[in-house]
């Protein structure tokens, strides 16, 4: 490929947003397409694990962490309040997690973008991409690229034009995503700075404080539990499965969220010639483990150093790529697959379990084997867990 390489990139998520900066910091001309009129954050709160830590320091991005809430522990709690787990995180030899509000870590990355020169279109839709690296537009534009990146999400425009789905289950549960006001009266002091999750029946609680200001909430049911899928929230509802959240759980009533049912996503394969697939595009999970933002963002990492190593053509890069990336991302998904049958035991079998699981330390590093990787270059992270 003489002369300066080019990317299109079509999805302003993570992935995306992370390729794109990636890939312009290399040297590379990048486009990214984004087609609803500005890049908007969809959600409230996230974690962001060791891996998407250390992307983000890799990027030369580390203030995207500033304001971040940085807990002491991730507490499981059961139905009557008691804990059943507890990880202690972000002390030495630890794991390292932060929760950062959304829409400050895409405008970080935004920024990050603009900075690196990449070009952002927004309102431009992609409708088709080819392995030989066509892109054709809504406007009914075409152009050519030496690659290009589908980042546009689990349900993918331009994946549905290849055969490449391997697997995909619409779970049974979803949650109600919201932010409210930090309050002193919605835990106990000793509390308010852990990141708890709350357990009663087949309903969770996800408490996440985000920022000195702003807290994350998480309301996880079944999706056809009408009660507990409703927006607005119905406090009632779920105060009688959880009356010692009574303060947040009416403070959430009156808060703005949306509901998302959860999907697990494989493909048999990440690229086809010039065209690869990133983030919820290629390897959606529930986000019982809240780490699918940390493996889309370190996976675009890794594509952009598989990608600016000379010496193979590209589409052997994008092998490559998937081939160093995919056992670690498709390790985390079926961790957080498993998670999901925590929800069909009662409440003593439920308890009992997490408890077993936080007395094997085994256990726990498969669990976090994602979350403890780091970037080395050419499309490869270490210091992960072994399998």
């Amino acid at each position: 490929m003489p002369g300066k390489h080019s990317a299109e990139v079509v999805g302003a998520g993570l992935a995306g947003l992370t390729a794109a900066i990636a890939l312009a910091q290399r040297g590379w001309s990048v486009r990214l397409h984004e087609r609803d009129s500005e890049v908007r954050a969809i959600g409230a709160g996230i974690y962001v694990w060791g891996n998407g830590l250390a992307t983000l320091e890799a990027l030369g991005l580390s203030d995207a962490a500033t304001g971040a809430h940085v807990g002491p522990a991730l507490e499981s709690r059961d139905h009557r309040n008691r804990t059943i787990e507890r990880v202690p995180i972000n002390g030495p030899g630890q794991p390292r997690v932060v929760t950062i509000m959304r829409d400050h870590l895409i405008g970080t990355l935004v920024r990050g973008a603009k900075d690196a020169g990449v070009e952002i279109r927004t309102g431009s839709e992609a409708v088709e991409a080819h392995p030989d690296g066509t892109l054709i537009l809504r406007s009914g534009e075409t152009v050519r690229a030496d690659v290009i990146l589908a980042a546009d999400g689990v349900n993918s425009r331009l994946r549905r034009h290849y055969d490449v789905v391997a697997r995909r289950a619409r779970m049974k549960q979803g949650a109600i995503r919201l932010t409210v006001p930090q309050s002193a009266e919605y835990v106990p002091a000793a509390d308010r700075d852990k990141y708890l999750e709350y357990f009663s029946g087949r309903r969770r609680v996800l408490y996440t404080p985000s920022s000195e200001t702003s807290l994350y909430v998480a309301l996880v049911a079944d999706e056809d539990d009408r009660e507990a899928s409703r927006i607005p929230v119905d406090a009632a509802a779920w105060t009688r499965s959880f009356p010692h959240l009574a303060a947040l759980l009416s403070a959430c009533a009156g808060a703005t969220g949306r509901w998302d049912t959860f999907e697990f996503l494989t493909l048999t394969r990440w690229s086809l010639g010039r065209l690869a697939f990133l983030g919820d595009a290629a390897h959606a999970q529930p986000p019982y483990l809240g780490q699918g933002g940390g493996c889309a963002m370190m996976s675009a990492l890794g594509l952009a150093d598989a990608l600016s190593t000379p010496g193979s053509p590209v589409d052997q890069r994008l092998r490559d790529w998937e081939y160093a990336q995919r056992p670690v991302v498709e390790h985390t998904q079926r961790w957080s697959y498993r998670l999901r049958k925590l929800n069909n035991l009662p409440d003593t079998a439920r308890s009992a379990l997490l408890h077993a699981g936080a007395l094997a330390p085994r256990l726990g590093a498969s669990r976090m084997r994602a979350a403890r990787t780091v970037p080395t270059g050419h499309g490869r992270f270490a210091g992960a867990p072994p399998l």
